[in-house]
This record gives structure tokens, sequence and C-alpha cells, in this order.
């Protein structure tokens, strides 16, 4: 049902919301009731040499590039044009491949055509102490899996999975240079050290919270600028 377990089979084809802090690991690319009596295959491989190792090994060193990784070991698991219980209509592809070279180890989700349905896109350890959910889960507009990616690569999710991922936030605080403390905390105009190209346009210097109208809307009125919006919001800093 669109998972992978390591201690035993699983019991459930109705997808829980990840953390569910239960007893199991689980790696589940597209966990919902999937029925392939009339149609689709379900089947895997596993792979100690030849091109697959050639091609796993470039693709992690490109994702990441400071480990010069070397893949001895690939397992790849592939749902084939299966179809959802009990719609024989419904034809969905993905795959789960993972990779190791018996230090490093990496999981990536492969996803093709996929019809409508509520499912879940993941995976979750024992008690949950690392844990990911693919945006969207358990909602039934999931097309949306075979274009988004955090690889830059569209239908393509990867993780590493030997150890527990730092911190998401890079590290801040003492050496930065601080905005004023006031309403929004706009900053003045911040001088790059170097060129930024974004999507085709150079830029030399950047604002940081700059302030042109409160609340998050499009810039319609500013048809000339461009923006990278984290999080906007209405916010006071004055402590």
């Amino acid at each position: 049902n669109g998972y992978l377990t390591f201690d035993w089979s699983w019991y459930s084809y109705t997808p829980y919301q990840f953390p569910g802090y239960g007893g199991v690991d689980i790696i589940a690319p597209f966990w919902t009731d999937i029925d392939n009596r009339r149609t689709g295959v379900i089947s895997y491989r596993q792979y100690t040499s030849g091109s697959v190792l050639t091609d796993a090994t470039q693709d992690i060193n490109q994702y990441f590039p400071d480990l010069s990784f070397s893949a001895s070991w690939v397992f790849v698991a592939t749902w084939d044009r299966v179809a959802y219980y009990p719609y024989s209509g419904t034809e969905t592809s993905f795959q789960v491949v993972l990779i190791s070279d018996g230090h490093f180890s990496f999981v990536l989700f492969n996803y093709g055509t996929i019809a409508p349905t509520q499912r879940y896109a993941g995976y979750d350890t024992i008690s949950s102490a690392y844990h990911f959910s693919i945006t969207g889960s358990l909602q039934n507009n999931i097309s949306s899996l075979t274009y988004s990616s955090n690889v830059n690569v569209p239908g393509r999710w990867v993780f590493r999975t030997d150890h527990g991922s730092r911190a998401v936030f890079y590290p801040f605080g003492a050496g930065d240079i601080e905005n004023d403390r006031s309403d929004d905390g706009s900053s003045s105009v911040i001088y790059l050290l170097q060129q930024f190209i974004f999507f085709g346009q150079t830029y030399s210097q950047i604002y940081v919270s700059h302030i042109l109208k409160k609340g998050p809307s499009p810039y319609k009125g500013f048809p000339h600028m461009l923006s990278l919006q984290p999080f906007v919001i209405d916010e006071t800093i004055l402590r």
C-alpha cells in the first residue's frame, strides 16, 4: 500500500499523520489503499554493481556535493500503474529508492502519473524521533507530487537518513547586523558583497523586511519589483 517497513509487515492501508509516535520505522512514498489485482505491477530489485550504482552515485553527489559519495548498494521498489481500491481505472506510478555506501544512506521518492486520492507521503521513525511529511499529505489534490521537489528535479524528493538532519536554520545571532527595532523592522539598502542572480536579473543591493504595504498581497502596483517572501505578515519589533 505504498510504503516500506523493516522489522515486520505493516497492517494498515489507511494512512495516518506523521509524527505517529509509534513503534515502527516506515518509509511512505505514497501511502494509500492500493489494489493491483486487476491492473498494475509492484516490483523490487537490488543492485550491487552496474549502471544503476553509477546513476545513484551521480545523483547523490549532485544533491550532496560535500560527501564524495560512491554507492555500493541500491534497492528500488516500483509501483507501476497501480490502481486504488476499489477503482480499477485509477493508474498511479511511483518509486522509492534506497541508496547506501555502508556509511551514508539516502531515500529517493520518484513520482510519475498520479491519480487523485487521499494519501500520505513522507517517513516516520520509532517514537517519531525523526519524521517528515511532504506538503499536501492527506489531501485529495495530490497531482503536485509529479511537479514538486526538494532537489529542483520535478517529481523527485531526496532525504539523507543515516543520521538526524542538521538544524534547519543557518547560524545567526552574534555578528549579525540587526535591523532597527521598530514597527515592521525595515532595513535600509544593503549593498551585496557579490552580485546575486535572481531568475535572469542581476542585483548588487537588497532590502530585508522593507515595508511598502502591510499584509500579504500581490505587488500589482509594482510590476517592476522582484521580491522574496518567506513569511509575509504585519509584525511589530519594539523590544
